[in-house]
């Protein structure tokens, strides 16, 4: 009994903890959108969600975490799909991206919401973000690689993998970011992915 009020207590902690993100993060994000990143201070972040400097760089070690913290999900979404083990590597991966733009993911750059379009433009117009989104990237990486098996060839092809993502989803955002439909771009944006990942296949054939 004491076991599972420690474990429900955990749970409730860890809940806590994942709004406390949630919330501090969406503050954040709304006053970069209204003002520019670099206009915003941490401490104006701080007080605007109501909590101590201190307290929120324990969640957010850096300002550029407060916006990427709305990727933190999906870091090792990739990783995750092949563990799975539903199907070949590459085509669990070429199924999952093109459910995304099924459904337009975000995260597939197929999606003309404005909210959608005027966080991506803050996130790609803001240098400090793009570096740090690098760091992201490398997890993504290393995250698939070890799904893949480890060792150099299985980073070499996670490498390839997350490059072809995301130029794919680079390529949608800037077509909707130039005036486009998501509804107009889904048939292009659908065939780029088939072709991409027709590429990866015939260069990746064992994972495939």
């Amino acid at each position: 009994m004491a076991e599972n009020g420690e474990a429900g207590a955990v749970g409730l902690r860890e809940r806590k903890k994942r709004r406390m993100y949630e919330t501090v993060s969406e503050i954040a994000i709304r006053l970069f959108l209204e003002k520019g990143f670099d206009a915003v201070s941490v401490a104006e972040v701080a007080a605007a969600a109501e909590i101590s400097k201190p307290t929120l760089f324990r969640y957010f070690p850096a300002k550029e975490d407060l916006v990427l913290y709305r990727f933190a999900d999906h870091e090792g979404e990739a990783a995750r799909v092949v563990a799975r083990g539903e199907a070949a590597p590459l085509v669990a991966l070429r199924r999952h991206f093109l459910d995304g733009l099924e459904r337009c993911d975000p995260v597939t750059g197929l999606n003309d919401h404005p909210q959608v379009l005027a966080f991506h433009a803050l996130l790609y117009g803001t240098p400090s973000l793009v570096a740090r989104l690098y760091g992201f990237q490398e997890r993504s990486e290393a995250a698939l690689a070890e799904a893949l098996g480890g060792g150099l060839e299985a980073g070499l092809a996670a490498g390839q993998i997350v490059a072809v993502q995301r130029i794919l989803a680079l390529e949608n955002w800037r077509r909707i970011a130039g005036g486009e439909r998501a509804a107009d771009v889904r048939g292009d944006a659908v065939a780029a992915a088939e072709r991409a990942f027709g590429m990866l296949a015939a260069g990746l054939p064992h994972l495939a």
